[in-house]
């Protein structure tokens, strides 16, 4: 804990209360030397009084959240004038305390964010728990849709010939048939992918077939196709809605008579594989427009597996984000431990079209980025914070005039740090205007909560 002001009396009355406190007290008289101290000790918890040389409270309390916004910080002021505790914690403080100081009031505050703190660790402890607990084949989710995808695996696994994964792109389908494939009797012998929407047509027959010397221009020797290669164990066909239509009638062959044909050889080779398909395309939809053979689909989902969007799974977000910062914090090489509140809310509130690729990408970049111990907003992908203002300046399209005015107010309050008699001037009204704002607006804050 940092403790600032210019009295010594102060700073010693503080010490004294708070010995029997679980915190580590380094004090300071000015604003530079707090700085200086700030950034050597990285404390968690700052007093700061409201008076000082260099900077005033408010504006070392800018600084310090600016640095580090996971800090709570506490401001010590004068009563009068009553606007600076509430632009303090308008701006970010946890709290603001009268002088003289109530010794009361200040162990309870102190202790509440000992006890904040320890809560806190307490639950990054858990969530670390939580990733060991929910964590399949790869795959982390505790989310009803996620726990009844990891069933099905979990019973299909030790059966199937054929299976069907479903669902949107980012949402894990290689996962899941690298789990079905860990699961099943297949395991040791190969597991074969082939990205159906990845080779042009010309090549595809090839790389799932095989060919035999001489089928054409460049085949100059005998070659095994995915199906022979994969005897014994599993073929992987992802995107297997982009399959043309010639290359599906032979791959109906392989699952009706388990024979596969090599380009340019009129003989059959047996095989013994099992088939895993994955698309996000709505493949019933093709077969009604005649762009998937009908009964190639109805071999294909034998077994169906849907994978949910990440927005349908939203309680798996804490336990995505936890993954993947430990993962490419680790790979990296860099001490990123956690995410900032205000990085996580913006992270929360965001669609994620992308899903868990997506996810993932976003803390990657921002792993690479973070300067700190933590990931903040400037550390997330431009794109990002950008979606997110312009989602909120369409939203204003919808609000009322009153809602409108207040959240310019908000802005213009912003931009002066909070001087209301420089807003006044810029907005061209009386500073009582702006304060029967801010009044109107709390008023009504408070009767949505009494009403919740």
């Amino acid at each position: 804990m940092l403790v600032v002001d210019e009295s010594p009396e102060t700073l010693e009355m503080v010490s004294q209360a708070l010995a029997s406190e679980s915190v580590e007290i380094t004090s300071a008289a000015d604003a530079n030397a707090a700085w200086e101290q700030f950034e050597r000790v990285r404390p968690r918890i700052v007093l700061a009084g409201f008076e000082m040389s260099g900077l005033n409270g408010l504006e070392f309390m800018e600084r310090v959240l600016t640095s580090d916004p996971g800090v709570d910080f506490v401001l010590m002021a004068a009563p009068d004038p009553p606007e600076v505790a509430l632009d303090a914690i308008r701006r970010g403080a946890y709290d603001c305390l009268y002088k003289p100081l109530d010794v009361t009031k200040l162990r309870f505050c102190i202790h509440t964010l000992v006890a904040q703190a320890v809560e806190r660790e307490k639950t990054l402890q858990l969530e670390q728990e939580l990733l060991r607990v929910y964590r399949f084949e790869g795959m982390i989710g505790r989310s009803p849709l996620m726990l009844e995808v990891f069933r099905k695996i979990r019973r299909i696994a030790p059966h199937f010939r054929t299976v069907l994964i479903t669902g949107a792109t980012g949402t894990g389908k290689e996962l899941v048939a690298r789990a079905l494939y860990n699961l099943s009797p297949a395991k040791p012998a190969p597991f074969a992918v082939c990205n159906c929407s990845a080779l042009v047509e010309t090549l595809l027959e090839s790389e799932l077939f095989g060919y035999v010397k001489g089928a054409f221009t460049g085949a100059n020797r005998d070659k095994q196709g995915i199906f022979e290669y994969a005897q014994g164990g599993v073929v992987f066909l992802d995107e297997v809605g982009e399959l043309p239509l010639p290359a599906q009638a032979k791959l109906l062959r392989v699952l009706q008579n388990q024979e596969v044909q090599r380009v340019g050889s009129p003989l059959t080779h047996r095989v013994d594989v099992r088939i895993i398909a994955a698309t996000h395309r709505d493949l019933r939809k093709m077969v009604a427009q005649g762009q998937f053979r009908e009964d190639l689909f109805y071999r294909l989902s034998v077994v169906e597996i849907p994978l949910p969007n990440l927005a349908q799974r939203r309680e798996d977000l804490p336990l995505l984000l936890r993954h993947f910062q430990e993962v490419y914090s680790a790979l990296f090489k860099k001490d990123v431990v956690g995410i900032t509140r205000r990085a996580q809310l913006l992270l929360t509130a965001h669609s994620w079209p992308g899903n868990v690729r997506e996810l993932e990408n976003v803390i990657s970049s921002s792993c690479i980025m973070a300067t700190r111990k933590v990931i903040d907003l400037p550390d997330l992908p431009e794109a990002l914070r950008t979606s997110r203002a312009e989602i909120a300046q369409e939203d204003e399209e919808l609000l009322t005039l009153e809602e409108l005015q207040l959240r310019h107010l908000q802005r213009v309050l912003s931009r002066v740090h909070g001087n209301k008699a420089r807003a006044a001037e810029i907005l061209g009204v009386g500073r009582n205007t702006i304060y029967q704002m801010l009044s109107r607006r709390r008023a009504a804050e408070q009767q949505s909560q009494r009403g919740a």
